[in-house]
């Protein structure tokens, strides 16, 4: 997911079934919440490279909740609440005391600073999302980084760096710039792919299949470096194309 709606859709069901919660879907969501707090504890402990997995590791079962819960029919807003609760906690927290730990805490206050800026960014970017639910017209797009994508930005950046030997008081600047850029994106109006258009239940040519196989040989070969530019790449393509945009509106006007 990258925040999936789980609210109802079917005012149909039974009333006990809607007042009900579903644990299907809501086991993915407290999988996630678990990650995420692992994360923290990794941190505090300076188990950085533990950390940064679980983070990624939240990632995934935040995008399976959704899904789960749409394909079982199973949406309920409770499990909104809880999803945007956890998300909060993966992809708000998690990943800014990841970094402040490992690179920020040596800069006095412009490392807390620069890591409450991202933690700030992931919640204003979840309270909007929610409160503009009903009224996007363009779902293949999200406004502003998602905050699973800025949270595997910092993790993937955290897992590169501890894979290198690399010492995190030696990046703090780098550390620092790309907790900034993660929270302000995730405010920004900037548009990122979203990719609910994508029908998994849909036939597709085998060259799409052979892609995905190539992918996924693509990350067991180096996992930390390759995610990292994966998600370093998708931050910065809102960024072009948004300039693409322009480029287009100069021409045409």
């Amino acid at each position: 997911m990258l925040e999936i709606d789980h609210r109802k859709t079917d005012r149909t069901r039974p009333r006990m079934r809607d007042r009900g919660i579903y644990l299907l879907p809501n086991l993915f969501t407290t999988g996630a919440l678990f990650a995420g707090f692992y994360a923290i504890v990794q941190a505090m402990n300076e188990q950085f490279e533990y950390a940064a997995v679980a983070i990624l590791i939240a990632m995934v079962l935040d995008g399976l909740d959704g899904r789960v819960a749409r394909m079982t029919h199973t949406q309920s807003a409770f499990g909104a609440e809880y999803d945007s609760l956890s998300d909060m906690v993966s992809f708000g927290v998690a990943p800014a005391l990841v970094i402040y730990e490992f690179a920020l805490q040596g800069m006095g206050k412009l490392g807390w600073i620069a890591a409450f800026v991202y933690c700030a960014g992931a919640a204003l970017r979840l309270a909007r999302f929610n409160t503009q639910l009903d009224t996007v017209t363009d779902k293949r797009f999200f406004q502003g980084l998602p905050s699973p994508a800025a949270a595997a930005l910092i993790a993937g950046f955290v897992w590169v760096m501890v894979e290198y030997d690399v010492a995190g008081g030696d990046v703090r600047w780098l550390a620092a710039a790309i907790a900034l850029f993660g929270g302000l994106t995730m405010v920004s109006n900037f548009r990122f792919y979203s990719g609910k258009e994508i029908n998994l239940r849909k036939s597709v040519p085998f060259f799409v299949i052979l892609l995905i196989v190539l992918a996924f040989i693509l990350v067991s070969t180096s996992p930390p470096e390759v995610l990292f530019g994966v998600f370093a790449l998708y931050g910065l393509s809102g960024y072009a194309d948004a300039l693409w945009r322009l480029s287009h509106r100069k021409k045409t006007g």
